[in-house]
């Protein structure tokens, strides 16, 4: 086997697209689909077959790769491919899923002959872009050899969890990364909105805690997104980050874990889609705490 593959890219949005270039820069062929072909339109111009249906994209495919909205549309999705994947296709699933998610889709990948990769990665937009992307990795040794030039081209590092993907072991370490970008995200954005009520310059608070233990980059990041109004195009979009901060609050109700950030991060990252900031970046949560939708 050469490290030339045939990839099948099911799903090209932000992170789908950046992924699908990246395997295109590292000599690989790439089929892609999306259900919204315009979004995968562009991406002929780098030199992807475009597919209209699932089942075309996949037929030829070494790796198939899958990043979705969520478990139901990757299901529904291979589903669609199913009557053209052959046994012992490589399926790297990179969607963050939730425990039942994965549960589902690996059983779909055993009923298929698939070898089954849960591979959910940690980054945004900037780093998929670059090809930096962390990649958390479950999934059998014997595929591994496939799989590594598909995690090499779209990330920095890999970080191997286990040999079961359907055991979930790194859809788990997402949800716990994903906990932690989320509650610093939702107390970004709560902390912009006190200022601003009590009339803080948010400077006077930057200059505060400047270089000591409380500062960090993650919230000036973040922070700046929404005081310059850099929302648009979203690192991570709003309704992506709600759909996985409930992800994150199921997956502490089924292990006996009550994780009240995690719901208010949900409730807040909703509220702020249900205000019109669903496709912004998810630091647009910050609107939820108005009721008026306020500029920053």
């Amino acid at each position: 086997m050469t490290d030339q593959l045939t990839v099948s890219v099911l799903g090209t949005g932000i992170m789908g697209a950046a992924m699908a270039r990246n395997l295109l820069r590292a000599g690989h062929t790439v089929h892609v689909w999306n259900r919204t072909r315009a979004k995968a339109e562009p991406l002929a111009a780098d030199g992807a077959h475009l597919a209209d249906e699932p089942a075309e994209a996949v037929g030829s495919a070494d790796v198939v790769l899958t990043m979705l909205h969520d478990g139901a549309a990757t299901l529904e999705t291979m589903r669609r491919a199913a009557p053209a994947l052959r046994p012992g296709t490589v399926w790297v699933q990179s969607t963050t899923a939730g425990l039942d998610g994965v549960a589902e889709l690996a059983a779909f990948a055993d009923g298929h002959g698939l070898l089954f990769y849960d591979a959910p990665v940690l980054g945004t937009r900037q780093p998929a872009e670059a090809g930096q992307l962390t990649v958390l990795a479950a999934g059998p040794a014997g595929g591994r050899d496939t799989a590594t030039p598909v995690f090499d081209a779209v990330g920095a590092r890999t970080v191997w969890t286990g040999e079961d993907g359907a055991a979930g072991s790194a859809t788990r370490l997402k949800l716990v990364a994903n906990s932690w970008v989320l509650a610093a995200t939702a107390a970004t954005g709560e902390t912009l909105a006190l200022a601003k009520a009590l009339d803080v310059a948010p400077d006077a608070f930057f200059d505060l805690i400047a270089g000591g233990p409380l500062d960090m980059g993650y919230l000036r990041a973040k922070a700046g997104l929404i005081l310059d109004g850099r929302l648009s195009p979203a690192q991570f979009a709003v309704t992506t980050a709600a759909k996985d901060a409930r992800l994150i609050e199921q997956a502490g109700e089924r292990h006996g874990v009550r994780l009240d950030v995690a719901a208010a991060s949900a409730e807040r990252l909703e509220r702020a889609a249900g205000l019109g900031h669903g496709d912004e970046d998810m630091a647009a949560a910050y609107y939820a705490s108005f009721d008026d939708g306020p500029t920053a």
